[in-house]
């Protein structure tokens, strides 16, 4: 019962925070470029005004431009549910084994993929076909470097991989530690769109990968297609820095350790986050023949960050 209280905080806090952390990149972003910019919080008022609106739906489309939206967002919540974000708990059910967590992502993935399809617009087909290029590369890369750092303790439990991360730190400095961390977050870069893979302020058709899948959905499709994809930056990006930084999570439902493991993860997302923003300001997108070479690269990090910690083992 407790690991349940403590996953669905874990969701709650997660669904909160994901909003702002998004106002939060744009703002950092929109400074450092000279821009006022929308405040940290348009993101609450941009999903609140989607889920007033009545969806348009393309004629011919199928029931997949209804679904889709529904499957993206019930996997991103459950791939929330998952990850050590604010609690180390698990619901025995569900564990939050490193290949459920991969599979749910890749659920999440397809249904995007497949609703850029279901319009048969031009954009739509071609990010479909882009998105899938890119997952076909990333999830292998989440499996290494998450692998990697599994080898030293024995199990893919991510959450169990947390907790032996903070009680040694040790495991935190090791070289395969800090290769398979680098790996990660080129992929988290990928994964969710951001530069320099993807840029998530334009809508030029030559250079657009996720909002092209996107361009035939309104009103509440779209507020669940932009959540889900929000928080499947929280999910993975929380993962990152809580493998990098393993300490601050609660482990029970006592009042102060839990009040403790929300402000971390808030400063440790938001902080993130802000980086991330700074970072991309001096970054170019590059060529989208260049994303596979790029993407091999983290993959080579995380194969060598299972040789180091095999070594080191």
């Amino acid at each position: 019962m407790t690991g349940v209280l403590l996953v669905i905080l874990q969701i709650i806090v997660a669904t909160a925070i994901t909003p702002l952390l998004v106002g939060v990149m744009r703002q950092v972003r929109a400074r450092m470029e000279g821009r006022v910019g929308p405040g940290p919080l348009q993101p609450y008022r941009d999903v609140r005004k989607l889920l007033a609106k009545e969806p348009l739906r393309a004629e011919g489309s199928s029931v997949l431009l209804v679904a889709a939206p529904l499957v993206l967002l019930v996997s991103s919540l459950l791939v929330v549910a998952l990850v050590p974000l604010v609690t180390t708990a698990t619901v025995i059910a569900v564990p939050n084994d490193l290949f459920v967590v991969v599979s749910l992502l890749l659920v999440g993935t397809v249904a995007v993929a497949l609703l850029g399809l279901d319009a048969g617009t031009a954009f739509g087909g071609m990010g479909s076909s882009r998105h899938m290029m890119i997952a076909a590369l990333v999830e292998p890369t989440v499996l290494m470097s998450v692998y990697a750092l599994s080898i030293p303790i024995g199990t893919s439990t991510l959450s169990r991989i947390v907790v032996a991360r903070g009680t040694d730190i040790g495991r935190v400095v090791t070289p395969g530690g800090l290769l398979a961390v680098v790996a990660l977050v080129v992929v988290v870069l990928a994964e969710t769109g951001r530069l320099p893979v993807d840029n998530p302020s334009t809508h030029l058709e030559l250079t657009m990968i996720h909002e092209s899948m996107l361009l035939e959905s309104a009103g509440r499709d779209l507020a669940w297609l932009e959540v889900g994809s929000w928080l499947r930056l929280t999910a993975l990006l929380g993962l990152v820095v809580n493998l990098a930084l393993p300490w601050g999570l609660a482990s029970d439902v006592r009042p102060l350790p839990v009040l403790l493991a929300v402000g971390a993860l808030s400063v440790k997302l938001l902080v993130a986050g802000a980086l991330v923003a700074a970072a991309e300001v001096f970054m170019a997108k590059v060529r989208l023949f260049k994303v596979p070479e790029l993407l091999a690269g983290s993959f080579v990090l995380a194969f060598l960050a299972v040789t180091a910690s095999y070594l080191a083992g």
